[in-house]
């Protein structure tokens, strides 16, 4: 697929089959976000492939958990209206985590962390799999369980949730969303 249509033909997607993904796929995705361009080539990431439904179920039951339990109950509702699942039946999950950030760092590494994750949609998409960039995810690392899924997941020391990418076989036919063109200007 060529990388415009990729693009185009991207979608959030929030229902996955639960069909295997092959290891050729998964390594071809992995290559995709190392490949990543980061400031000044610091790389500060580390990407982590789940697909072992168990954990995929663990991570997702402490984010649910968490997010149940919040007072405001706006991303709770938002859950609720598209299924009430926070990973979409997701078969595996990518998660980009980062080196934990400081107030002269924060920015560039938030902006690697989002073109690993687009490089990984891309590439999802581009191997005919659905992806849906998923920061709901944090929930399960915000609170008690957060040390231990940063181990469980083995996170370098002094890394952190940065975000993740839910991928899998679509159950659903997508298409990418409409573009505003007036977000566009020439100057």
């Amino acid at each position: 697929m060529e990388t415009l249509e990729a693009i185009r033909s991207r979608f959030s997607c929030r229902n996955f089959k639960s069909a295997a993904i092959s290891q050729a796929q998964f390594e071809a995705i992995a290559q995709a976000a190392i490949q990543s361009p980061s400031g000044m080539n610091r790389q500060k990431w580390q990407i982590v492939i789940v697909k072992t439904p168990e954990i995929v179920r663990e991570i997702e039951a402490e984010g649910w958990r968490v997010i149940s339990a919040l007072p405001d109950k706006t991303v709770y509702d938002r859950i609720m209206s598209r299924g009430g699942k926070l990973f979409y039946n997701a078969p595996a999950i990518i998660f980009i985590a980062i080196e934990k950030p400081n107030a002269e760092t924060a920015l560039s590494y938030g902006i690697d962390c989002g073109i690993v994750a687009q490089n990984i949609a891309l590439a999802a998409e581009g191997l005919g799999l659905g992806s849906v960039i998923c920061g709901l995810a944090e929930f399960a690392f915000s609170k008690e369980k957060g040390e231990y899924f940063k181990e469980k997941l083995h996170f370098p020391p002094n890394y952190v949730f940065g975000m993740s990418v839910l991928i899998g076989q679509p159950a659903v036919e997508g298409k990418g969303h409409e573009p505003n063109q007036d977000k566009i200007s020439y100057i």
